[in-house]
């Protein structure tokens, strides 16, 4: 639960964890999503390198309204083993109309930020109509103390 405007938003996440052997299921979980975070490891550049598979698959199976995030883990790297720049993955977010943001897992900083700067854009989309009347949504709901 995260309030936005003053109105309590609940998320229901799901994480597929970037497992290629569950790929297959993964896809059922984009249809009706209006959200994604793609997290990679900037210590691991071929994480980084499959965002465009994952964002590729989000695009096609998922609605092309959908709020994506992209998340740059492990941004405390302390230990000077980062080999994806900040510059890159800005890059790949902007070149590809994705939100983005750099966060750490384990000292948790930006983490709420980037669940919360989803859930706002999220938001902002429903308010503007993209995602339909949210009445009929089969994913988007209006509960008792706001939208799920």
């Amino acid at each position: 639960m995260i309030a936005i405007d003053v109105k309590p938003i609940k998320l229901q996440i799901w994480d597929t964890a970037g497992t290629e052997q569950f790929r297959a299921i993964t896809k059922s979980y984009y249809r009706g999503a209006v959200g994604a975070l793609l997290v990679y490891d900037v210590t691991k550049r071929d994480t980084f390198e499959k965002l465009s598979s994952w964002l590729k698959d989000i695009r096609e199976e998922g609605d092309k309204r959908l709020a994506v995030m992209v998340v740059a883990n492990k941004c405390d790297d302390d230990e000077g083993i980062r080999v994806v720049s900040k510059e890159e993955d800005e890059e790949f977010a902007m070149s590809n109309e994705c939100l983005f943001k750099e966060v750490s897992a384990r000292t948790a900083e930006n983490v709420e930020a980037a669940f919360g700067n989803t859930a706002e854009e999220i938001y902002k989309k429903i308010g503007n109509g993209e995602f339909g009347e949210v009445e009929e949504s089969p994913v988007i709901r209006i509960g008792k103390k706001g939208l799920e």
